[in-house]
């Protein structure tokens, strides 16, 4: 049985775990959702969805990002035991154990190599908490804003993967062509093999 995910302890401790773009500015921006045409980076969503974290490179870039987005909190820097908590299987953040030196010496590169953000998926859109939105009419914003762009390419496709990750969906074909409202035929000329493993990865995460 899946171990439910302790994200109450984090909120208990004012622990910061989301960041909205803070530089970039959205060409499209409502009470819902934003809408980036070029993209930004800056979108910083942990334990955003059931997903569970399933690598120790994963689990490192986790830690990464709680150091860079809590670094000027006034509570200072993270305390070890934070990570801890998130690395141990038994509060539901991971799926994995992970022996205890080797746990130390990810934390202690993180305090080494922290502060700078964290290398991060470029995203166009994105929704706003308590938007009231389902699923299905997030998806088809999502479609509508990135099938405005016209041209079917290897982006189109990776945000539409993105997103559909983002919302704890299956990444198919069916689904990305439905989005971008081609045929299936479009999206299969499209796709590349590096995409196709994308898919595969971003699908074991749900």
């Amino acid at each position: 049985m899946s171990q439910e995910r302790k994200i109450k302890w984090l909120n208990d401790r004012r622990i910061v775990y989301r960041q909205f773009p803070i530089n970039d500015t959205p060409v499209i921006d409502t009470g819902k959702y934003m809408f980036f045409e070029n993209g930004t980076y800056e979108h910083y969503s942990l334990f955003n969805t059931k997903a569970k974290i399933t690598t120790y490179k994963s689990l490192k870039w986790h830690f990464l990002v709680l150091y860079y987005l809590n670094q000027d909190e006034p509570s200072g820097l993270l305390s070890p035991y934070v990570y801890e908590f998130i690395a141990n299987k038994d509060n539901g953040f991971v799926t994995f154990f992970i022996s205890k030196k080797v746990l130390n010496d990810m934390i202690d590169d993180v305090f080494e190599t922290g502060g700078e953000p964290p290398k991060n998926k470029i995203r166009k859109v994105i929704f706003k908490d308590h938007s009231m939105l389902t699923i299905s009419e997030k998806l088809s914003i999502v479609g509508k804003l990135i099938g405005r762009s016209s041209r079917v390419d290897e982006e189109a496709i990776y945000q539409c993967m993105l997103d559909i990750n983002e919302l704890g969906k299956k990444i198919c074909i069916d689904r990305i062509a439905g989005l971008l409202d081609v045929s299936k035929r479009t999206i299969y000329r499209h796709i590349s093999d590096a995409l196709k493993l994308e898919i595969k990865t971003l699908n074991e995460e749900i």
